[in-house]
Order: C-alpha cells, then sequence, then structure tokens
C-alpha cells in the first residue's frame, strides 16, 4: 500500500503531532509523517518528533516581520520539498493568509476542540461548561479561509460530567483528541481500500 507524506505543523509541544506519528508506525496506516515543520525553533514538538525519528525543521516566523506571506511561502517550499501531500495542523499558532490556505485546498486538515460549529476560537472549554451544555468534543476538519469555519470530517463527543472546569473537560477532550484525528486523517488520505484495511482509531466516542 502506497502512504501519503503528511506533514505537521507545529507551534509547541504539539501533543496531536505525537499522535500522529504514533499512529503512523501501523503498518496498515495509510499515511507517514515526512516532516514536522514549527515557527519556532524552541518547540518542545520538534525534539519529540526527532526522538521519534521524523525529520524535522523550524523555520523561525520573527525574521519575516509582518510579512505573514513571505514566511508562509518559506514553509510552502518546505513542505514541496518533503514530498508532503498533506498538511495537519497541530497547534500552529499562527492564522494563516490565504496564500497558504489555497496553495493546500483540500489537503489540509486542522484539529478543534469544539462540536464545531460551535464555540469556535479560543476558551471552547469554558464557553461549553458556561453554556450548560451536556456534552462537549471535537472537531476534525478541512481548513478553509475562516477560521474553523472548514467542512467538518469527524467530531468525537464527550460527556460534560458535574463538577467540570475547563481543566478537567479540557483534559478528556484532549484524549478524544488523540484518538481522532488519527482517524480522519487516515480517512482523508486513504482510498477506498486503504480506509477498509486501515484498522486505527475508529471509535470517536468517549464513555
Amino acid at each position: 500500500m502506497s502512504r501519503a507524506r503528511v506533514a505537521v505543523l507545529i507551534s509547541g509541544r504539539g501533543s496531536n503531532m505525537t499522535a500522529l506519528v504514533e499512529a503512523a508506525r501501523a503498518p496498515d496506516c495509510p499515511f507517514e509523517i515526512a516532516l514536522v515543520l514549527s515557527n519556532r525553533p524552541d518547540a518542545e514538538g520538534l525534539a519529540l518528533a526527532a526522538q521519534a525519528g521524523v525529520p524535522t525543521l523550524a523555520i523561525d516566523h520573527r525574521p519575516f516581520g509582518a510579512d505573514r506571506e513571505a514566511h508562509e511561502r518559506a514553509l510552502d517550499a518546505a513542505l514541496r520539498e518533503a514530498g508532503a501531500g498533506y498538511v495537519a495542523l497541530a497547534g500552529y499558532m499562527r492564522v494563516l493568509t490565504p496564500f497558504l490556505v489555497e496553495a493546500w485546498a483540500g489537503r489540509m486538515i486542522n484539529i478543534h476542540p469544539s462540536l464545531l460549529p460551535k464555540y469556535p476560537g479560543l476558551d471552547t472549554h469554558r464557553r461549553a461548561i458556561e453554556a450548560g451544555d451536556a456534552e462537549a468534543g471535537c472537531t476534525a476538519h478541512l481548513v478553509t479561509a475562516g477560521v474553523d469555519e472548514g467542512p467538518i470530517l469527524q467530531q468525537a463527543r464527550v460527556p460534560v460530567l458535574e463538577g467540570d472546569t475547563p481543566e478537567t473537560l479540557s483534559s478528556r477532550v484532549l484524549e478524544a483528541e488523540h484518538r481522532l484525528y488519527p482517524a480522519a486523517l487516515a480517512r482523508l488520505v486513504g482510498d477506498a481500500d486503504a480506509r477498509e484495511g486501515y484498522r486505527g482509531p475508529v471509535d470517536q466516542s468517549s464513555p
């Protein structure tokens, strides 16, 4: 089975990046991690990826100043040099310009800690608790120009428990993210046969 080459963009530790790297170890996984790329040279996730044997690269955004597109053109060149066919955002803390979004349209995926379209942006867990929601969760979606507005690929639902704080809810949702993201990425990159044969995490519900 030919495996799709995926690049992961991070800005920090990138725990979802680690989940993708671990999932890619399975022989029947339809993707491999070709590169972990960060805008921060000191990002902890770079060391974690290197320890896992994954190629890494940092392209610091600071020398580019306010020219976000120039930085993204450097990113794009590195992604293509690595032979990436898809891009997965994993805690990448930069707002993307239309250049990069359009360059990877339909091939860039993100994981967001809410049941979109509810609670795009930040403070998702606090907002869910304050709204009295019975459940929260996470969403894997394609990246488009609008923040957290891309087509939804898959979701995982997590109950909001009595006494939950944003921190406790965040911890459980993050565990769901680590299961959902590899499965959603596999579904995106795999053809019908690959998806049928993949035996990675497919249960997107938490008890």
